[in-house]
């Protein structure tokens, strides 16, 4: 909590820079949920692996297997340094409803810019208007003590992973693929090996006829 109450007053007066279960009911998912396969990707706003692989990898992913609806993809909040500005972010694409996603892109197509002119502020504001959100209300997304809380539990339950120590790390099920440098081969591999072996579903009863 301490840690994004010190955002929250950097934000505010200075915009200085200071093996996983399948989804769990607070998991930001995309795809279908009766996928025969499931892929979780531990990820921080402010890693740039996450950021590269969002950008060079990701799109074929989603192409080929979400879009599908061969795969139901699964993002958990695991923040990076500097955490606190990594967390606001998370909590400003919770804020964005429906455009979670979009705001989580937005972040990581933007990383450059931060990381060159220091401006915490610019970084999640610029996300936040691209989705209708003015500074108002980002500023209370990432005050909101409830969400602030929220989202330390979901932080420390992935933390309890202890086959995860860096980011992205990327599972399919429960196979670790691999953390940092992820290249799309290596993840479609595995996914097509675990879609071979998934069972078929039952077909389905055909409809009696009414006399």
């Amino acid at each position: 909590m301490k840690r994004l109450k010190i955002l929250t007053l950097a934000l505010l007066l200075t915009g200085a820079l200071a093996a996983p279960a399948l989804a769990a009911p607070d998991d930001m998912t995309l795809g279908k949920a009766d996928a025969k396969v499931t892929v979780i990707e531990y990820a921080s706003t402010t890693c740039p692996h996450c950021a590269r692989w969002s950008e060079e990898v990701f799109p074929e992913f989603k192409k080929k297997y979400v879009d599908t609806g061969k795969v139901r993809y699964v993002l958990r909040e695991l923040p990076t340094p500097p955490e606190e500005l990594a967390a606001a972010g998370f909590l400003v694409a919770r804020c964005a409803g429906g455009k979670y996603f979009e705001v989580v892109d937005d972040l990581w197509r933007d990383q450059a810019q931060l990381f060159k002119d220091r401006d915490a502020k610019g970084w999640l504001l610029r996300a936040g208007a691209k989705v209708g959100m003015d500074e108002a209300k980002v500023a209370g997304c990432v005050n909101d003590q409830a969400q602030q809380q929220a989202f330390e539990a979901r932080e420390d339950a992935n933390l309890k992973d202890k086959q995860v120590s860096g980011t992205p790390a990327i599972f399919v099920g429960s196979v670790k693929v691999g953390e940092g440098e992820i290249e799309f081969d290596k993840l479609s591999a595995e996914i097509d090996k675990q879609l071979k072996a998934a069972p078929a579903k039952p077909a389905a009863k055909p409809k009696r006829k009414k006399r």
